[in-house]
């Protein structure tokens, strides 16, 4: 279907507000109003920083529309790199955990290359959890902090733990743009000190859960992956790192 192009007023509004895809963003915006007065009210948000994904109610990722909502994390394309390494360590009957689950985009996308399947998603944030549940119908989506949301039928038995960990140092939040820093949740972004505290939480109870043979897997920022890869042997786990230059993403991966 075509996409009727936005008004050049659009446009202009967006553009001097420094959105760089402004013509992208204004027929998406056109589409999703309807309505004059709803768009003027959608546009005044983008203006403000509100990410365009929380004012569509969707995000596009790994082919998916992800439902998206206010004050939820909005899942990054660079992270399809997590999904693509984690969907070739997927056989069958595999058990997948996708923790820091956000929207439940990591978990959406698998569960789109393997509908049957054995998938948990867990998030401590409870926005999270209710748009989790909405991209993730059939799949159990628990609530509480990292491994302690799980059920205890899973320990020992996972396969495939990927986790969409935070990993912004805390003191680089404060150069993060308005959009991420204003609208979406602090502990979805913040990583400690060096950003890798959530994954040292994550890698040292990977032992409890994985399976034989099961693997860890997370996001990490390029500089800080000589630490990461010392956290996955720190707990036992074989590391191994994939990047790639065109997304800018980088993800470890340890096997027990």
């Amino acid at each position: 279907m075509d996409v009727v192009p936005a008004p050049s007023a659009v446009v202009d509004r967006l553009r001097a507000a420094g959105c760089v895809f402004a013509e992208d963003e204004a027929a998406l915006l056109v589409a999703a109003a309807g309505t004059p007065g709803l768009l003027d009210d959608l546009v005044g948000r983008r203006m403000s920083g509100e990410p365009l994904e929380q004012l569509l109610g969707w995000a596009a990722f790994d082919g998916l529309r992800i439902a998206v909502a206010p004050g939820v994390f909005v899942p990054r394309r660079r992270t399809e790199l997590l999904v693509g390494e984690a969907a070739a360590l997927v056989r069958p009957g595999a058990v997948v955990v996708d923790l820091c689950c956000g929207s439940g985009a990591v978990g959406a996308a698998l569960l789109a290359r393997f509908p049957g399947l054995v998938l948990h998603a867990a998030d401590l944030d409870p926005a999270a959890v209710r748009c989790a549940r909405a991209n993730l119908s059939g799949v159990p989506v628990h609530e509480g902090d990292l491994f302690a949301a799980l059920p205890a039928e899973l320990r020992g038995r996972v396969d495939v733990l990927v986790a969409n960990v935070p990993y912004v140092p805390t003191p680089a939040l404060a150069l993060l743009p308005p959009e991420a820093r204003e609208h979406e949740p602090r502990a979805a972004l913040d990583g400690g000190d060096d950003g890798l505290d959530v994954a040292r939480r994550v890698a040292a109870g990977t032992g409890e859960w994985l399976a034989p043979g099961g693997s860890l897997l997370f996001e990490t920022g390029e500089v800080q992956v000589p630490a990461a890869v010392a956290i996955l042997t720190a707990a036992g786990l074989d590391p191994r790192v994939v990047a790639d230059e065109e997304r800018g993403a980088t993800v470890v991966v340890g096997t027990c």
